[in-house]
């Protein structure tokens, strides 16, 4: 007979089934627990804390460049902005039309935009901000910072942007930064290792990042550019940054200040006295070789490329006759005209061709071969020897002795003073000039040289060609008889390795007669600039020389009929002025080179404005220590204004 089955004993095994199973859940979810809270918490915690806190790169604050006195010349600004991130972005066409119905968007821009989103899609780098607007007036920032929090993935926020106060007058020194382009990383990333083209890369993609485009703000890149950081922010589920965690390890190292010889004031005094008119000046301070004035007008306003300058504005510039984009100061290549007889005289002297007491005779032209060559001065100058021929600046007098010396001997003179040289000295944009000889033009024209160019050569025309700085130079040279001289721009900073020293040798005793004729041309009867001498400071006086440039050839029929000037020609067609100085004329300091383009006479034009220029830096003592010298301190704010 079985034995009956009780149903309490079914209930009982259930019981401990089901007991068995429930124990081995839970204790699958504590040992899951304690393996996530205890084991992994640490893990897990940074995961947690990365979905809400994202580390943003922060680019450097870049270095400001200050005048010899700590003055800035470029620094920074608050503007308000918009931005958007385009990987939050559902509908990238209707977020940026919202944002139009706010503020005031070309529709240019708006297309710009939406193929700048594009493109940080396809390239990966959706998470960084596309700007969509700058420079917001104070209401329209107001008003995009109310209907924000509608908008996701647009951000409204307070950035530095590059600023040049000074606008125009530095123009052609300082350069401009602006948005790199696909050349510009390829030339900064040029020579770096993977990784750091990477970083490099990435720096420059978001959008407060500028690089120099020209002048000192290329040339010191690196020393202005500063190195990358991170900013730590606190984003909401939506992705929105609403916090951010300050963190002194993960910031950016700002840029280095770059100092430049140049004295503010002045600049400004030297274009204030162009007044409109196009040229160059450049003043040396003798005994340091710093460049004190840079100027090139006219000029266009750095400001404006900053955050991009529109096709249209950029071909105003470009196809403006006057040509604000040139930087005549150290780029410009000009006929010296008279200013290069210095050089000539230099030439016949240390050859021995001629004696400071040889004589030659003017009555207006100069035969040689079958051809008539004329002096300025209708009449002639008479019998004048070198002192006479410098102050008087007798074209008979130098076509003799050009003769003399002979080509070869000119132009290794002129190389002693700098000129075939491109002196950059840290700026981009310089050019050497031409100094010609048989050899360049056998090398070059396929053409034997012929003693008439000498002649031409002898009065600083024909294929000669110089740039205002490197007149300044020769004048300094002249000025300390012959010292070792060497040019500088930057006073802290970066030095150029292609700019050299001016040490080749020159005589004293030849330069004190260079001299001794600049000052008969401001102080002694008969001199072509006696009207200039005077600074107007009870004493001093400068010496210099004057020089006119032929821009176009004059025939003998107009000789014979009376040369065109002034209003009577197109001003295109019309002679350059120029003048080269240094003062005091006893204790030399200061050196000038002053260009007119089409200002005709040297002496009535470009003279006088030297002249100013050169009064006011001795009267305010321009040259004196710079800031970088001293113990004072500068202030070193680098950020000024609010939204506009």
């Amino acid at each position: 007979m079985s034995k009956s089955f009780h149903p309490d004993q079914e209930f009982s095994r259930r019981m401990l089934m089901a007991g068995v199973g429930g124990g081995v859940v839970w204790a699958g979810l504590v040992a899951r627990l304690f393996q996530l809270q205890i084991l992994e918490g640490k893990k897990y915690d940074k995961l947690a804390n990365e979905n809400h806190i994202k580390l943003e790169l922060a680019p450097p604050q870049r270095g400001r460049i200050l005048d010899r006195f700590g003055k800035p010349l470029a620094s920074h600004r608050r503007a308000g902005r918009v931005t958007v991130i385009p990987e939050q972005l559902d509908d990238p066409a209707a977020t940026i039309a919202s944002i139009a119905k706010l503020i005031e968007i070309s529709d240019s821009r708006v297309e710009r935009v939406l193929e700048d989103i594009r493109r940080a899609r396809l390239r990966r780098a959706a998470f960084l901000p596309v700007i969509v607007a700058n420079e917001l007036s104070y209401e329209d920032f107001a008003r995009m910072n109310v209907h924000a929090v509608e908008l996701p993935g647009v951000q409204v926020e307070m950035a530095l942007t590059r600023s040049y106060p000074r606008g125009r007058d530095f123009a052609h020194v300082l350069g401009y930064v602006a948005r790199a382009s696909q050349d510009d990383l390829e030339r900064l990333t040029e020579g770096k290792t993977a990784d750091e083209a990477t970083t490099i890369e990435r720096m420059f993609r978001h959008p407060d990042m500028r690089t120099g485009r020209q002048g000192m703000e290329r040339f010191a890149e690196e020393w202005l550019r500063g190195k990358p950081g991170f900013k730590k922010l606190v984003t909401n589920a939506a992705g929105r940054v609403i916090d951010q965690i300050p963190d002194e390890r993960l910031a950016p190292e700002a840029g280095k200040d770059l100092f430049v010889t140049i004295d503010m004031d002045l600049q400004r005094v030297a274009i204030e006295r162009f007044e409109g008119e196009s040229g160059a000046a450049v003043v040396v301070e003798i005994e340091s070789g710093d460049v004190l004035a840079m100027v090139s007008t006219p000029a266009f306003d750095p400001n404006d490329f900053v955050n991009g300058i529109s096709g249209s504005d950029y071909a105003e510039l470009r196809d403006d006759s006057r040509a604000p984009l040139y930087p005549r100061a150290h780029g410009g290549v000009y006929p010296p005209g008279s200013t290069f007889k210095m050089v000539v005289a230099t030439a016949a002297l240390e050859t021995g061709a001629i004696k400071p007491t040889d004589k030659v005779h003017c009555n207006g032209y100069y035969h040689f071969g079958n051809r008539t060559w004329h002096c300025w001065k209708k009449g002639g100058h008479g019998t004048v020897d070198l002192h006479g021929g410098i102050k008087g600046s007798c074209d008979v007098y130098f076509y003799e002795i050009a003769r003399r010396a002979g080509a070869q001997a000119i132009a290794d003179t002129a190389h002693k003073f700098g000129f075939g040289q491109a002196w950059s000295l840290g700026m981009t944009g310089a050019r050497g000039g031409l100094v010609p000889d048989p050899e360049w033009k056998m090398r070059v024209r396929k053409e034997p040289w012929y003693e008439g160019e000498t002649l031409n050569f002898g009065i600083g025309q024909g294929q000669l060609g110089v740039t205002p700085l490197q007149l300044a130079l020769m004048t300094a040279r002249i000025a300390t008889e012959g010292h070792s001289l060497k040019p500088k721009l930057i006073g802290v900073g970066p030095q150029d390795p292609d700019d050299h020293v001016l040490d080749a040798p020159l005589d004293p005793e030849i330069m004190k007669m260079m001299k001794s004729g600049m000052y008969g041309v401001t102080s002694e009867w008969g001199g072509t600039a006696r009207s200039s001498g005077d600074l107007g400071l009870g004493g001093p006086r400068l010496a210099g020389k004057t020089g006119t440039a032929q821009v176009r050839r004059i025939t003998a029929a107009e000789r014979a009929t009376g040369v065109r000037k002034g209003e009577d020609i197109e001003r295109e067609l019309r002679d350059h002025a120029l003048f080269v100085a240094y003062a005091p004329a006893e204790n030399p300091k200061y050196a000038i080179s002053v260009v007119v383009e089409h200002g005709e006479g040297g002496s009535r034009t470009a003279a006088p404005v030297a002249r100013d220029i050169l009064a006011h830096a001795i009267r305010t003592n321009s040259g004196r220590k710079p800031a970088w010298t001293k113990s004072a301190s500068i202030d070193r704010s680098n950020v000024e204004g609010t939204p506009t």
